[in-house]
């Protein structure tokens, strides 16, 4: 179970699925702009500004799961990240995102008190926190697949080892400012993807070929984040 904790380091990658947006901010752009219309993110369901923007830790989550013994797929999260956001809506290829996640912020929703079982993942035998206790991703680069999709590649450090990693991305939209938030601007994607646990180190209860007796080796994760953007610095 533990590997899905390597799974949401990915998920923090998705943070990083904000990182590069491309023309995924095209989302609603008509199919042909009138004469005097402004086209690709000002089309869109936003008119936030350029920008750098922080995570809004009140409405972001970096969920993973892993299956176990090939019979159900074990959920946990981690709730020690953030993430910080270049927002280029003129010019989405050169965003970029970078974030960061505490191993040891791992939730595993044990039911009871005879182990910490957050502890246990975090260990030696798993994330080995203690000797590395900060995962980061960075994005290096952005590809659209669809009006507001695209995918999200970067770099990932997990468990002292830095691998790239890729996640599908959608913009959900965002607004320059709202009475009703006192925030300021805000934007907000959504992001999944998978990784190899075993590429960074951690292979511990990995099934031997051909068997699924154990903790599968493809950790999978899914990141909602929204990011905001003080009044004052527009």
């Amino acid at each position: 179970m533990t590997p899905r904790i390597i799974e949401s380091a990915l998920c923090l990658i998705l943070v990083a699925a904000c990182s590069n947006e491309k023309d995924v901010f095209a989302q609603n752009a008509p199919e042909a702009a009138e004469p005097g219309m402004t086209t690709g993110m000002a089309a869109l369901q936003s008119d936030a500004p350029a920008g750098e923007y922080k995570l809004d830790k009140a409405h972001a989550s970096l969920v993973f799961t892993v299956s176990h013994l090939g019979l159900s797929d074990y959920t946990a999260r981690f709730t020690g990240w953030d993430a910080i956001l270049q927002f280029e809506p003129d010019n989405p290829e050169t965003m970029q995102v970078r974030a960061e996640i505490d191993p040891r912020s791992l939730e595993t929703h044990y039911p009871g008190d005879d182990l910490d079982f957050n502890a246990t993942i975090a260990g030696e035998d798993w994330l080995d926190a203690g000797a590395f206790p900060q995962m980061r991703f960075q994005s290096t680069g952005v590809e659209q697949t669809g009006p507001a999709a695209a995918t999200l590649t970067g770099d990932l450090t997990l468990h002292g080892v830095t691998q790239p990693v890729t996640m599908d991305v959608e913009f959900n939209g965002g607004y320059a400012g709202n009475a009703m938030d006192p925030a300021g601007s805000r934007i907000g994607f959504s992001a999944h993807g998978a990784l190899k646990r075993s590429d960074f180190g951690v292979s511990l209860g990995v099934p031997e070929p051909g068997s699924s007796m154990g903790v599968s080796d493809r950790v999978m994760f899914e990141i909602e984040a929204e990011f905001t953007r003080g009044a004052q610095q527009d």
